[in-house]
């Protein structure tokens, strides 16, 4: 299981438990908060829907969809998670999603070795998204656009004769000033 599977599940199964089918908001007055709820929409994910996709569960209390945050004065965290299925092949809907994904920019493909390696950065300072070490599971593939702050993330694998697919959008922010050496 890869870094991102593992987070998706750990946030999935996190939004079940905590949050059941209510979602929960909290807020202190000094602007700091968090929210967890198990539903998520396309617009969470800033992607479309592919169409005649349904919500993918792996088992009956699985929940397909995730949306948090935690948020502060100088920091903050969003993740939403569209888990979904299709009776499409993989590669029809990979197109889909490779198109969708080109609206935030170069959308990198982290199955290719060559442009994995091709698209790490050296300077972490740098925005630039990057495959970092996402290692796609065999038959899976993973498409990611945008920023290292504002990253969209598209895995596509086989079920029998369609496919499942995740959507998951991730913002993260941090104090912006960096002291000078």
């Amino acid at each position: 299981m890869n870094r991102r599977e593992w987070l998706v599940g750990l946030l999935i199964g996190l939004a079940v438990l905590g949050a059941a089918s209510t979602p929960i908001a909290a807020q202190n007055q000094d602007g700091a908060g968090a929210t967890i709820s198990p539903k998520a929409t396309a617009k969470d994910v800033g992607l479309p829907i592919y169409p005649g996709a349904t919500p993918h569960k792996d088992k009956d209390d699985d929940s397909p969809a995730v949306n948090m945050g935690l948020w502060g004065s100088t920091f903050g965290f969003k993740l939403a998670v569209l888990k979904m299925e299709s009776n499409d092949a993989p590669d029809k809907v990979a197109a889909f999603y490779t198109k969708a994904l080109a609206r935030y920019g170069k959308v990198l493909n982290c199955n290719d070795p060559t442009q994995a390696k091709n698209a790490k950065d050296k300077d972490d300072s740098s925005n630039k998204l990057t495959c970092d070490d996402e290692k796609p599971e065999k038959g899976e593939v993973v498409f990611k656009a945008g920023t290292k702050d504002r990253q969209h993330i598209v895995s596509v694998r086989s079920n029998g004769s369609g496919s499942v697919f995740n959507l998951i959008y991730v913002e993260a922010r941090g104090d912006e000033k960096k002291t000078a050496s």
